[in-house]
């Protein structure tokens, strides 16, 4: 089966189509980095990491570059709230970025470039544009002519004559048309700039992503990615000045809805804006990202604590199953019983079939449920043999290569946490050996407290959380 997926250019799914078969370009915006990142910038952070996880789970060769923006208003701003300089605000929010994306499981891009360090690149850009009749320069500033663009609105569905209707007009403004947005930005007094054709300025915001896009992945590459916010006016106008270049650009355009808190969208305005850091200082990253993939991508998610620690629940329903397969592969017995294995081809079957119907976590995540499911019913019933276990476990390993967060961390599974409820839980049998109930009942409501679980099986005690 092919992968389909969303392309926001044509409002529908199609079959991807490589470039170069075998091989696949991803460019996803990265964070302004003038603040700690928050919720709504984790998720288009966590979905392409997953799709990038899934197309190499596959076997694609992928190429995958995302960005930061570290020259913008918002971080000249911050430097100087913060008796700072751009360049220091820059570094310290994109060390805190790692950090926090870390947590969350998000593995580093092949290429993570700067603005700062790819102004060479951004000016030979804007001289194409230029070259090619669809950028003037006005009084050291360089502007993008949307009139000159006929395909100008393609990407987010918008008529240009609606949008020139409904834009504020600037009095004595010197761009041609109120539409037109800036490629290069003279400088202000004071302000970090760099030399170019047109005077000392920096870049505009849109056309940091074409330079460095293409720059890595060529001026045609396969998927643009990023958050239903950017679609209008940042990508439309990425998709506007790279074709205005000459470039083809991007085959297909994916974008992931928004995060709405109490069903409003998450923004400073409304106070209801959650810094990541913050979620993570109450709750573990892999309970993070399965809250965010347990949703389809394009879809809102409502953001509660509520909603994260039943998300924690879910997370740890299907670690149990894991745990318990782990148990069997010490018991299993040799044999030829297929039950578990034809099920585990089943499984892998079905949430291939999801991810690959426009990565659909939420489906493929229904699809392990359902195996937790089975595989508990078989091991409850015995009779497993070892080759079963094994099978079902290497299914574990494939959920955790593409949504990386399903497997427990290390040191839950084979670390000290885990050999000390052994322990505890081997000193509780010799207590009911002995007769000793009220202390093994006091071990087992103690560990009830903590959040751990003793159940009593005819093949001794096993723990779970709760």
């Amino acid at each position: 089966m092919s992968i389909r997926l969303y392309n926001t250019k044509h409002a529908r799914k199609e079959e991807f189509i490589p470039i170069e078969p075998g091989k696949v370009g991803i460019y996803c915006c990265g964070p302004t980095v003038y603040n700690y990142i928050h919720l709504g910038n984790a998720r288009p952070l966590v979905v392409f990491d997953t799709i990038r996880r899934f197309f190499i789970w596959e076997g694609w060769d992928v190429t995958y570059v995302q960005n930061f923006t570290d020259v913008d208003d918002k971080i000249i701003n911050r430097a100087a709230e913060e008796g700072s300089d751009p360049k220091s605000i820059a570094e310290k929010y994109i060390a805190a970025y790692f950090e926090d994306t870390k947590a969350l499981n998000i593995m580093k891009a092949d290429v993570h470039p700067k603005v700062t360090e790819h102004i060479a690149d951004i000016i030979a850009l804007v001289e194409k544009i230029i070259a090619n009749g669809h950028a003037y320069v006005a009084d050291g500033d360089v502007y993008f002519d949307v009139r000159s663009l006929p395909s100008y609105g393609e990407l987010s569905g918008r008529d240009i004559d609606d949008l020139r209707s409904g834009a504020r007009v600037e009095v004595d403004s010197i761009k041609h048309d109120p539409l037109d947005f800036a490629l290069w930005k003279k400088a202000k007094p004071g302000e970090i700039c760099w030399d170019s054709p047109w005077g000392q300025g920096r870049p505009g915001w849109h056309i940091e992503c074409s330079a460095m896009s293409c720059k890595y992945l060529g001026g045609h590459f396969d998927i643009h990615g990023g958050g239903a916010d950017l679609v209008f006016p940042h990508h439309e106008n990425e998709t506007a000045q790279s074709k205005a270049a000459g470039y083809q650009f991007a085959n297909y355009w994916l974008h992931n809805g928004f995060i709405t808190v109490n069903e409003e969208k998450m923004s400073k305005s409304l106070g209801n804006f959650f810094l990541l850091r913050d979620i993570l200082a109450k709750f573990p990253g892999d309970v993070v990202r399965y809250f965010l993939l347990a949703t389809h991508y394009r879809s809102p998610i409502d953001f509660s604590d509520d909603k994260l620690t039943a998300a924690a629940k879910s997370l740890e329903r299907i670690r149990t199953s894991y745990r318990l397969l782990l148990d069997a592969q010490k018991k299993a017995v040799s044999g030829t019983n297929r039950q578990l294995t034809e099920s585990v081809e089943k499984a892998r079957a079905a949430f291939t079939a999801a991810m690959e119907d426009d990565f659909n976590t939420a489906l493929a995540i229904s699809v392990i449920f359902d195996f937790c499911h089975e595989s508990n019913s078989y091991l409850a019933a015995g009779d497993i043999s070892a080759e079963d276990v094994a099978a079902a476990l290497a299914l574990f390993d494939d959920f955790e290569a593409v949504l990386g967060m399903i497997i427990p961390p290390a040191q839950e599974t084979a670390g000290l946490e885990e050999a000390l409820l052994d322990l505890i839980i081997k000193i509780r049998g010799e207590a009911r050996a002995k007769k000793d109930w009220a202390t093994a009942d006091a071990i087992r409501d103690g560990l009830k407290e903590l959040g751990i679980a003793i159940e009593d099986t005819a093949d001794g005690a096993r723990w779970k959380r709760i």
